[in-house]
């Protein structure tokens, strides 16, 4: 519960936030230099920065941001305990910029989904989901209930899953378990990638956009540190950054080379897999980085939507025949999400539409006609093209699609 000292703090933050800086980046910047705060009041602080933004069009702007922090705390409180006080209609037109609405079909489940604090997931090594859940305490592991998120929308696909949601209050970046590699932090929706690449031990993949390396890794434990695995990404910072990681894991398949995303490609290698984890509006995180709905723009949709297109452009040709591409982002609008990957295949005729979650690989052949894994119509093992939505796996928002070299 945010107490007066909270909101004093929080109120600082804003205006930090105001000067063009993250809500995320201005928090960091704020605890650097406020050096008697705990983690505690630090958690509180930072709850109260995000609840601010969520609930930001509800608020009376003629008061001061110390009154305006703790009218979206009372918001936060009432709605936390009964959901139904915000109408659908209301939450459709505040919860979200306006500008949305022509891109995403906002499911009244996901606004609310999104008004809520968001859940903290861990991805465990291999097999040791519900040791790790026991060291830690205060954790769900999700493949002994696959049907705990989303009423059991992905449950043939969680039930295969590593993931282990912490609900505690404990600082995991200096637990022994986090310095031997027995886990990384990384959300459901972004594991539920690493599941549909579904790498083999012994193949070559590459994974484009690398970042810091949270999906490379996924893909580097599934194939048992045997094969090869590519990690590309712009920023030398950011691939540095993959090394410790990787290290940290004890995984030491993988091989880095910067690159722009131009057709100038840092190998020649053809590969069994490639993952291009393009970057986008991030609408579908929305719920973990509310600030970021009143700062993206439909100009910011177009760009990069352009920038999508050729990144899936020029890498289709580094695919072996019967080769799997993987194109993942964690954004909802239609224009980087259905609309790339349907003018993708429509170039491509060499690739083919392929299943996001091929049945085999997720040890479910004999479930693929089941009854249960039909969501109204739609047999999720047979979707070529694949939205995650918050409400349906407690997550961020994700969109996949595959295809396959013939």
């Amino acid at each position: 519960m945010s107490d007066s000292a909270t909101f004093n703090n929080a109120a600082r933050v804003l205006v930090t936030i105001a000067s063009d800086l993250p809500a995320d980046a201005a928090l960091r910047k704020y605890f650097i230099h406020a050096r008697h705060l705990g983690g505690r009041e630090k958690r509180a602080i930072s709850q109260t920065v995000f609840t601010y933004f969520r609930w930001l069009q509800w608020l009376d702007t003629k008061q001061s941001a110390q009154k305006q922090l703790e009218q979206a705390w009372a918001l936060h409180e009432r709605f936390t305990k009964n959901p139904s006080v915000i109408k659908p209609e209301a939450l459709a037109a505040l919860a979200v910029p306006e500008w949305t609405r022509a891109e995403i079909d906002w499911p009244v489940d996901t606004l609310r989904q999104i008004q809520r604090n968001q859940s903290l997931w861990l991805r465990a090594r291999p097999g040791t989901a519900h040791k790790l859940a026991a060291q830690l305490g205060d954790s769900d592991v999700l493949s002994h209930n696959p049907a705990a998120v989303g009423n059991g929308h992905w449950s043939h696909v969680t039930a295969h899953s590593d993931a282990v949601r912490y609900r505690g209050h404990h600082d995991l970046f200096v637990t022994p378990q986090f310095h031997e590699g027995a886990f990384e932090i990384q959300d459901l929706a972004s594991q539920l990638v690493g599941q549909a690449a579904a790498p083999l031990p012994g193949q070559t993949w590459w994974d484009t956009c690398a970042g810091e390396g949270g999906k490379s890794l996924h893909l580097a434990d599934q194939m048992a540190n045997k094969g090869v695995l590519w990690a590309s990404d712009r920023s030398e910072r950011r691939i540095q950054t993959l090394k410790k990681r990787f290290a940290r894991a004890k995984l030491f398949n993988v091989r880095t080379a910067p690159w722009d995303g131009s057709a100038k490609l840092p190998t020649k290698t053809k590969f069994d897999g490639i993952l291009v984890d393009a970057p986008c509006s991030g609408t579908g995180t929305w719920q973990r980085n509310p600030h970021a709905r009143w700062t993206a723009s439909t100009k910011d949709v177009a760009e990069l939507a352009v920038i999508q297109r050729s990144l899936l452009d020029n890498v289709a040709g580094s695919l072996k025949p019967g080769g799997r591409l993987i194109y993942a982002v964690c954004t909802l609008t239609k224009s980087e999400t259905t609309a790339v990957a349907n003018a993708f295949t429509e170039a491509h005729p060499e690739l083919e539409p392929v299943p996001v979650f091929p049945p085999a690989q997720q040890g479910a052949t004999e479930k693929l006609a089941s009854p249960a894994c039909t969501v109204g119509e739609t047999n999720i093992f047979a979707e070529t093209q694949a939205f995650l939505w918050p409400h349906q796996l407690d997550a961020n928002g994700m969109f996949i699609a595959t295809w396959r070299k013939k």
